[in-house]
């Protein structure tokens, strides 16, 4: 194989997989494709409309990026497609900047899916799959906590078929309150009987595509009651056939605003779509690439931009669904893919009679199901900080809307981490008889330490938002200790990074001691600490680095030995002193 052929393979996995297909797979992945379509382009429909959207949109994003991911996904099982945050998202960003111009709306949504998809792709080329960590399960459970709530509110008025003017959830919540004596009853009987029945086939009949029979069940009842008579909202007509290629061209404001857009955007849907990869490639038993991924949902999105469809990721029904009909390669979404464009070619008919109180119901049991009550639960009882910052995430998602949301998530996120890292855990060391090593005397009250001498580590990184921290708390030990120090030495093995800040504090620190008499060392220091150093800037300094490290604590100790008389109370090895000999 030539180096240019491995080279493109190497960033195909899907074709990869694809050009050593086993026939004996077919069977399954046939069935699991036409399972997939089944629910597919019915959740397509509906999303539509949270996105803003016409119908047809939803179908092009349901299709066009199973065939991109087929190709550049590493996942399996994964089916990609719209989904409910996204789509929300999507509308949040877009309707301030359209001023209720449709055609602006499209125009911009089709820059938002590219841009979207064009940040992915950079972001694989840079391996920045990391990021998939980057938002806290409690804070990503908190936002999509809010994002439900939001859906369901919003579904109310199509559902129950009263009009609706508010655009915040809390007074669309009192609209349904002041409307509830004008329901229209006929939309009202259909949406709540859809709705139940959905509920039903989920509980009772979950292999069957529930949201299929309901959009095919709410379609006959429409036709053979000639229920549009009675003023339900139908879906109307949905052309057929491939979307025509339009692109508009915006003003610098516009494409600053989209992408800030696009990059809130890629972090909620990767995050939340590499999870749901990451689960199923775990039950089946295989490793995912989370840098190919974001390259794959970045082909995704540029195919559906292509389309003219709005943005997507990884869709956890659709996954589940290619799971439990045992799917085993990424010909499951080309199969699921060819099915919806049979029918976006042929039998668009009969989609013009899907009642809008039917979509409203695939929705809101959609949204519910995004809704993690038991992840709450289980926070209660682990961490009722963590379970404060899942609620505060969801409260700011609703009040504040849904892109500070995103903001807010993502600060809750640093604020986290820099919790974290601020006041790590330190210990002061000593020797405990019997036991191998230096430990934190708080966990051994018999341990012994060396007088004068203070051992101490600090189990964190030194950055610049912890190092005041790391200085008091020395500060700290040197005046708790029951002797004058003499020697200061730092067990530096927790520290992995260092920046500027640090170092330059420490070496104040180092002279501010040493004014004092003591004397400042570190032990274990890890060699690639230097890397976040120019090469030179140590070369430079007048003392020799080296007199401060040793690269043991004993060596620390014996050093320390050498300079003090009588000998101190332990032996360099951390052992008992010998007895003196006559």
């Amino acid at each position: 194989m030539s180096p240019a052929k491995r080279s493109m393979l190497s960033w195909m996995p899907g074709l990869v997989s694809l050009l050593h297909y086993q026939r004996r797979w077919l069977a399954s992945d046939m069935a699991a494709g036409l399972s997939v379509a089944a629910i597919a382009l019915p959740v397509g429909i509906a999303y539509a409309s949270l996105a803003g959207v016409p119908p047809v949109v939803g179908i092009y994003s349901a299709i066009f990026p199973l065939l991109a991911y087929a190709l550049f996904g590493s996942s399996k099982q994964l089916m990609t497609g719209p989904d409910a945050a996204t789509c929300i998202m999507v509308a949040a960003s877009l309707t301030p900047l359209a001023g209720g111009d449709p055609q602006h709306y499209m125009a911009m949504l089709v820059m938002l899916t590219l841009m979207t998809g064009v940040l992915y792709v950079f972001a694989g080329m840079g391996r920045l799959g990391f990021i998939a960590n980057f938002l806290s399960q409690p804070v990503l459970t908190g936002y999509l906590n809010g994002i439900a709530l939001i859906i369901i509110v919003g579904q109310l008025p199509k559902l129950f078929g009263y009009v609706s003017h508010a655009n915040e959830v809390f007074p669309k919540l009192q609209e349904f309150i002041l409307s509830l004596g004008q329901f229209h009853l006929p939309t009202t009987l259909l949406g709540l009987g859809l709705l139940v029945l959905l509920i039903l086939i989920r509980r009772f009949m979950p292999a069957i595509p529930s949201a299929l029979v309901v959009v095919v069940v709410g379609i006959l009842l429409i036709i053979g009651l000639k229920l549009e008579q009675s003023g339900i909202a139908l879906l109307g007509h949905v052309p057929a056939g491939l979307p025509t290629l339009h692109f508009a061209v915006f003003d610098p404001e516009t494409y600053r605003k989209l992408f800030h857009s696009a990059a809130g955007l890629g972090l909620i849907s990767f995050t939340s779509g590499v999870l749901t990869a990451k689960s199923f490639a775990r039950r089946n038993h295989y490793n995912l690439d989370p840098n190919q991924e974001l390259i794959a949902f970045g082909a995704c999105n540029i195919v559906a931009g292509l389309a003219q469809g709005f943005p997507v990721t990884g869709a956890d029904s659709r996954t589940a669904v290619n799971n439990a009909m045992g799917g085993k390669t990424q010909l499951v979404g080309v199969v699921a893919a060819i099915s919806m464009l049979v029918i976006l070619f042929f039998l668009t008919g009969p989609l013009a009679y899907v009642p809008i109180a039917g979509l409203a119901a695939v929705i809101i049991i959609a949204a519910i199901g995004l809704f993690d009550i038991a992840a709450l639960r289980d926070l209660q009882k682990i961490s009722t900080r963590e379970l404060m910052f899942s609620l505060t995430t969801t409260a700011g998602v609703l009040i504040l809307g849904v892109l500070p949301g995103v903001l807010l998530a993502i600060t809750l996120s640093l604020i986290w981490l820099l919790s974290v890292g601020a006041h790590p855990r330190d210990e002061v060391l000593g020797h405990q008889k019997g036991v191998k090593g230096f430990h934190n005397i708080l966990d051994y009250p018999e341990a012994t330490t060396v007088p004068g001498m203070l051992l101490y580590r600090f189990d964190a990184d030194l950055l610049f938002y912890n190092i005041d921290y790391f200085i008091e708390r020395i500060n700290q030990a040197i005046t708790a200790a029951s002797e004058p120090i003499k020697w200061v030495v730092i067990d530096a093995s927790p520290i992995n990074v260092m920046d500027v800040t640090a170092l330059q504090k420490v070496m104040e620190l180092r002279e501010e001691l040493a004014s004092k008499g003591i004397f400042l060392a570190h032990a274990h220091a890890k060699s690639n600490l230097v890397r976040f150093f120019n090469s030179h800037y140590f070369k430079q300094r007048p003392e020799n680095p080296k007199q401060f490290g040793f690269p043991t604590l004993k060596s620390a100790i014996a050093a320390f030995h050498q300079q003090t008389d009588p000998p101190t109370a332990m032996e360099p090895d951390g052992t008992e002193p010998k007895p003196a000999k006559d």
